[in-house]
């Protein structure tokens, strides 16, 4: 991994390219470039069958350094940086900041090609990179470009870590509407990153952003929680909320009901088969009283009358 950091002072992590993909890369490229070259020489030859030697010779040089060398630079500079070999190696030229090539490095990198790589047939270009310790060549040195591979394995992506399990449910009442996008970007990427930087840098990064998503919720950390784990906690929380609205809250049935927030109501107790009499409600004057045993003598239904 190679730290670059560009002109806003912001660090890239870029992975340069070995030498045995740059290598094949350069194979290909130049198994393309012989090809285009016969066939164009092969054209001039039957085109030409009129003309000198003079004017001939003076075709067939033109013909190979437009396209022995004027082609890659060409191509590089179009595709800023990938040529047909280094797209099927997944390579790309970058400059030093890691910006896209322009045709002057382009340019640099391909009349110093000529030398190290067709004259010498790839043997300074090899000791070049094996002794840089990004595995630059001359070209990419007195240009100020790098060589970088863009395709990076599935399994390094970025992975959140859960947090632990006594914080699961704890803030599941705080309101996280407040909350803009831009701030969970970057609790997300702090937590998928954590663990590649400093222990003092993480530590006062993960207390600025808990500060942050604590200002927009109105309740402040809890003493004793530590930021990361507050950050993954209120995190997986807000992804519980998504996963519900998204799946229409399946995993919300089985919770209580809460005065005032709307939630399902549960079923009432199962009352004891037991029988209960009833309390002795009071007879209006005039009215005909039941006898003393009669309720005694009425089967019991199990359900308590309301008070």
């Amino acid at each position: 991994m190679s730290e670059l950091v560009t002109g806003e002072a912001v660090a890239l992590e870029l992975r340069p390219a070995k030498l045995p993909s740059r290598g094949l890369a350069v194979l290909l490229d130049l198994a393309a470039a012989v090809t285009v070259y016969v066939l164009v020489t092969l054209g001039l030859v039957a085109a030409t069958a009129s003309l000198d030697e003079a004017a001939r010779t003076a075709v067939s040089i033109a013909s190979f350094v437009l396209v022995l060398v004027g082609a890659p630079i060409l191509v590089e500079t179009l595709t800023h940086g990938r040529s047909l070999g280094k797209l099927a190696c997944g390579l790309r030229v970058v400059r030093d900041d890691g910006g896209p090539i322009r045709f002057r490095q382009a340019l640099v990198r391909g009349l110093l090609g000529v030398i190290e790589i067709l004259m010498t047939f790839g043997v300074v270009a090899c000791i070049a990179s094996l002794v840089s310790a990004r595995g630059r060549r001359l070209g990419d040195v007195f240009a100020g470009t790098l060589v970088v591979r863009e395709r990076v394995p599935a399994a390094q992506g970025g992975f959140v870590p859960p947090p632990p399990p006594w914080l699961a449910g704890r803030f599941s009442g705080l309101d996280l509407s407040a909350v803009p996008d831009g701030l969970w970007l970057a609790v997300r990427q702090y937590l998928t990153r954590m663990r590649q930087l400093d222990p003092q840098v993480g530590w006062s990064m993960a207390e600025r952003l808990a500060s942050d998503v604590a200002g927009r919720t109105g309740a402040p950390v809890p003493p004793g929680v530590p930021p990361a784990m507050y950050l993954a906690a209120v995190l997986q929380e807000r992804q519980t909320r998504e996963a519900q609205r998204t799946f229409g809250g399946g995993g919300a049935a089985a919770s209580p009901a809460v005065p005032g927030r709307g939630g399902p109501v549960l079923p009432p107790p199962v009352v004891s088969p037991t029988p209960v009499s009833p309390p002795a409600s009071p007879v209006a004057p005039g009215s005909n009283s039941e006898a003393p045993g009669a309720s005694a003598e009425r089967p019991a239904t199990g359900f308590v009358p309301p008070a």
